[in-house]
């Protein structure tokens, strides 16, 4: 299975008298997609992931903005309870179909957490955590881009396929510039977010790399 990546958000005075409208600045920030630009849900939990939602509404095909939402959000408003909003955002991406890059629509899950959910699981993992896509998006593939040149041979015939090509300089150099724009979108989120609402701090990481944030600064920095 794939890895994915998220940012981690905490935010200052974080009560129940500031998730609401925090959760509605934070959804402005967001960068939709331009074929995808509307939200795709919003699913109420209460208590914690385990229980079963106590409301889900399917978004798709309904124009609705952040006001919108938080509205539907604002009916279950506790301190208990997690708000998960799905939508998606553009990433450059190579298709292999065609063989070009494209700006693809990519999955953002968006959730806020009050201080009680999940036994206050916020303190450990953020009071706004997002799931922002796949981890290759801005890493790339088998360690290919970064200074250290390392490669390791995937097991994937794809993935290796693709790797074969990429290795080639013209389409290597290519591959930096539009995997560096991926960083640059989503670091240029980030810094709208901190503009946006009060941050304590936050943090990005991926399930495959130890240190991610590391990652992108070695992507960015190599020529």
């Amino acid at each position: 299975m794939a890895n994915r990546t998220y940012a981690n958000f905490w935010t200052r005075d974080h009560s129940e008298a500031t998730i609401i409208e925090r959760f509605k600045r934070l959804l402005e920030t967001v960068p939709r997609s331009a074929s995808r630009s509307g939200f795709a849900s919003l699913v109420i939990r209460a208590v914690s992931p385990a229980e079963a939602p106590v409301a889900e509404h399917d978004l798709r095909g309904v124009t609705l903005g952040p006001a919108d939402v938080i509205e539907l959000a604002r009916e279950h408003l506790e301190a208990d309870v997690a708000y998960e909003v799905e939508a998606y955002w553009d990433l450059w991406q190579r298709d292999a179909d065609v063989g070009a890059w494209q700006r693809l629509p990519e999955r953002l899950l968006l959730t806020f957490t009050g201080n009680m959910f999940d036994d206050g699981a916020a303190i450990k993992d953020g009071d706004f955590i997002a799931d922002v896509g796949l981890e290759h998006l801005y890493t790339g593939h088998a360690r290919l881009l970064g200074a250290n040149g390392a490669r390791s041979a995937p097991s994937d015939p794809v993935e290796a396929e693709f790797l074969a090509v990429m290795t080639h300089e013209e389409y290597l150099y290519e591959y930096y510039e539009k995997t560096r724009l991926n960083i640059e979108q989503l670091l240029g989120w980030v810094r709208a977010v901190e503009q946006a609402v009060p941050l304590e701090t936050y943090r990005l990481s991926s399930e495959g790399e130890e240190n991610f944030e590391a990652r992108l600064d070695e992507i960015l920095a190599a020529r």
